[in-house]
């Protein structure tokens, strides 16, 4: 096992910062030469160029695609994968971010930069705690998160609503409405961050209870009473939740309880041998890892000790890649806190965006949600470990549940959805004008709704493609070029 890279920290420190300032150089000049700046790069990039997407000849097999980063995951977790993603076009979006990555790079750029979320679908968008236990509404999920052309989140969004609002059986007239709120959110609040102090900009965030508020006048009774249970139930998703769900006691000990093959401790998939050098391995992580903590968090982390460790299945597209969740204890078996440590690889947008200037990829995930996320986890870090196999791979860790709530777009009628898009909109400009030039951004935008009809039509275009490939997943299946697994 090794840790973070302190002796290539003087070397590297000027590419991080260059990552930091993922927006442009133009920072340091007048309001006015960066808003005209944005105004020159649509000469570039027209702004309705980005209703353009027509896959070339040579775009990749779909499936080749996925296959390649199927490679350096756990085999017998790739099938889980396939699995989750064959369920419906909008669980194959959730996973084909590589995809998407390869598409993105192939249309209009207005040059100008900021750091990406990389995976900006809607339902990583979703409300989760502050330090300080506010709920706030903020982005989620920085795994392929990388500076890059701005644009690139933004059309994940947006294509993401049109194949969920298709599910839901939306118009296309109702479709059109959904995106171009997110859009036109985005672009006027943008705007508004181009005209705000720098500090103010960075201050800036999504209070839970504002958020009902502005939108509660805007809602059916139905919608309202649905809002307000998911604001009561994502204070109750804490560590105490978690534990009952996920530990039942053994001989007078918390253990992690099995439910394989999403939950699997050690014990039950690992010799005893290798089960207890995976242990200390996985007991080494935490220890090295807190020195990527404030000193504060340090002392924090060190009043637990370590009970219990399993290997877990998350989401859709990071299905595969190594994830453990970590049992530690306080004063007793009524004071948990639950982390998950998970694989970061290199960023999906890294090929065609460029490489990340940190050289742990775990380091990169967490720098980039500090940078775009208002508030983040009190013990997001990062470590570098050596795996049985005598491979290094990179980790970053967090509590595994936080006052977490996910939206369910399948519940969202054409209303709700427009309303719950605006909200991304926002949250996404408010994360983009932390790191990138938002006077030029905005200024490229403008006023009109040139870019928000533009971007409703590359979204219909895409969601189309993605319909494509997935049947293309589907029909691999058929054919046996791949396996698919039901998770349940």
């Amino acid at each position: 096992m090794t840790g973070p890279e302190t002796e290539t920290q003087t070397e590297t420190q000027a590419e991080t910062q260059t990552e930091a300032e993922a927006g442009t150089a133009s920072r340091h000049l007048g309001a006015r030469e960066r808003a005209a700046l944005g105004r020159a790069a649509r000469s570039r990039a027209p702004r309705s160029a980005h209703a353009e997407f027509a896959p070339g000849p040579d775009r990749p097999d779909p499936v080749d695609v996925l296959e390649r980063q199927s490679a350096s995951r756990v085999a017998d977790l790739v099938p889980i994968r396939y699995g989750r993603m064959l369920e419906s076009p909008f669980r194959f979006y959730r996973g084909a971010a590589a995809l998407m990555a390869t598409d993105l790079a192939t249309t209009p750029a207005s040059g100008l930069r900021a750091q990406l979320c990389g995976d900006a679908h809607m339902l990583n968008f979703r409300l989760l705690a502050s330090p300080e236990r506010h709920l706030m509404f903020d982005v989620n999920d920085f795994d392929e998160t990388l500076p890059g052309p701005w644009e690139w989140d933004v059309k994940r969004l947006a294509a993401s609503l049109v194949i969920a609002a298709r599910a839901n059986g939306f118009s296309r007239g109702e479709r059109a409405r959904v995106v171009r709120a997110a859009v036109r959110s985005y672009r006027t609040s943008m705007a508004e961050f181009a005209a705000m102090r720098t500090l103010d900009v960075w201050y800036a965030r999504i209070n839970a209870d504002d958020l009902y508020a502005s939108l509660s006048a805007r809602l059916d009774a139905r919608s309202r009473r649905r809002l307000s249970r998911a604001l009561v139930k994502a204070r109750t998703r804490d560590h105490l939740q978690a534990l009952e769900k996920l530990a039942r006691t053994v001989d007078g000990e918390l253990r992690l309880t099995p439910d394989p093959p999403l939950v699997t401790p050690l014990d039950d998939f690992l010799p005893g041998v290798e089960r207890k050098q995976l242990e200390q391995q996985l007991r080494e992580l935490i220890d090295r890892y807190a020195r990527t903590l404030p000193a504060d968090r340090r002392a924090l982390l060190a009043q637990y000790r370590v009970v219990d460790m399993a290997r877990k299945v998350v989401g859709v597209g990071s299905v595969g890649t190594r994830c453990w969740i970590i049992l530690l204890l306080g004063r007793d078996d009524r004071d948990p806190l639950l982390l998950q440590a998970k694989e970061a690889q290199t960023s999906v947008l890294a090929e065609f965006a460029g490489q990340s200037g940190h050289l742990n990829q775990g380091e990169r995930v967490v720098a980039g949600q500090r940078l775009m996320q208002a508030a983040g986890d009190m013990f997001l870090g990062w470590e570098r470990v050596e795996g049985l196999d005598g491979r290094e791979r990179d980790f970053y860790i967090r509590q595994l549940r936080d006052w977490k709530a996910i939206p369910q777009a399948e519940t969202m009628n054409p209303d709700v959805m427009r309303l719950f898009a605006r909200t991304c909109g926002l949250t996404l400009a408010r994360a983009h004008a932390r790191s990138g030039d938002r006077i030029a951004i905005a200024a490229y935008l403008g006023r009109s709704d040139v870019f928000d009809q533009a971007v409703a039509r590359f979204a219909e275009s895409y969601a189309d493609q993605n319909e494509r490939d997935h049947r293309a997943l589907a029909a691999a299946v058929r054919t046996g070029r791949v396996t698919a697994a039901s998770s349940e």
